[in-house]
């Protein structure tokens, strides 16, 4: 698979009852498209835990292929044909974080190919993204204390950690597409089987003095708010899922 260095982690606010029409249309018109303009569509996602909310990730070859693909994209034919559509079921779209890989971790290195749609049925498991807000110029030593420390932890809890970013801190080319800029962030993705897998994982976690007495409190006192955390349902053509 072709590697991609720069992704987009989007966040959709939508008006009530847009969230099903949005990803139909999402699914039927924008997959390919996209696509075959060299971007990847690596996730879409349901908010467990709001309604109006649709969560997606893309990535890119690099900064310039990103602003070539979204010029070629934006100004087709495809988003001037269905695009109002898409916008009538948004309050806002802007809630969008440019990352990139914080470590050796190949982003969403398990993630199906898209020919390998083909007979799946459905999508499965729960993604959890947590987003780190850390001071400027921060992410590089924070990043070495969450490899050093928290994924072993992590991942010998149960999880699966597909991805683990960085803000992406070049200037957005495609300023049409807004991104929330002059911030730093670290976001780690989780993909587990199911509900009890997830609650499974969590007691692991609780239980384990080194995470809950330092690991976790380090990394809490070094953020200026709380860990956010977002539980997601995988659609049926994410790539991410379980």
């Amino acid at each position: 698979m072709e590697t991609h260095t720069v992704f987009e982690l989007r966040r959709y606010r939508l008006l009530p009852a847009g969230r099903e029409p949005l990803i139909g249309l999402f699914d039927r018109e924008f997959v390919e498209p996209q696509e075959a303009l060299g971007m990847r569509v690596e996730g879409e996602f349901r908010d467990l835990e709001d309604p109006d909310a649709f969560v997606w990730v893309r990535s890119f070859r690099g900064m310039e292929a990103r602003t070539e693909a979204l010029r070629s994209f934006y100004s087709g034919p495809i988003w001037k044909t269905h695009g109002p559509a898409a916008n009538a079921t948004m309050l806002n779209s802007d809630n969008v974080l440019l990352l990139k890989s914080a470590g050796a971790l190949q982003p969403f290195a398990h993630n199906l190919h898209r020919q390998q749609e083909t007979g799946r049925l459905d999508a499965k498991g729960i993604v959890i993204v947590n987003s780190c807000s850390l001071a400027p110029a921060t992410e590089g030593d924070f990043a070495d204390f969450f490899f050093d420390r928290a994924l072993p932890v992590i991942q010998a809890a149960g999880a699966r950690v597909d991805a683990v970013f960085v803000t992406e801190q070049s200037m957005n080319g495609f300023r049409r597409l807004p991104v929330r800029e002059g911030e730093t962030v670290l976001v780690w993705f989780e993909c587990h089987e199911n509900e009890a897998s997830v609650s499974r994982y969590q007691e692991q976690l609780r239980r384990n003095a080194d995470w809950t007495n330092e690991i976790y409190p380090r990394m809490d006192s070094l953020c200026w708010r709380k860990i956010e955390t977002a539980r997601l349902a995988p659609t049926s053509r994410s790539l991410c899922a379980w």
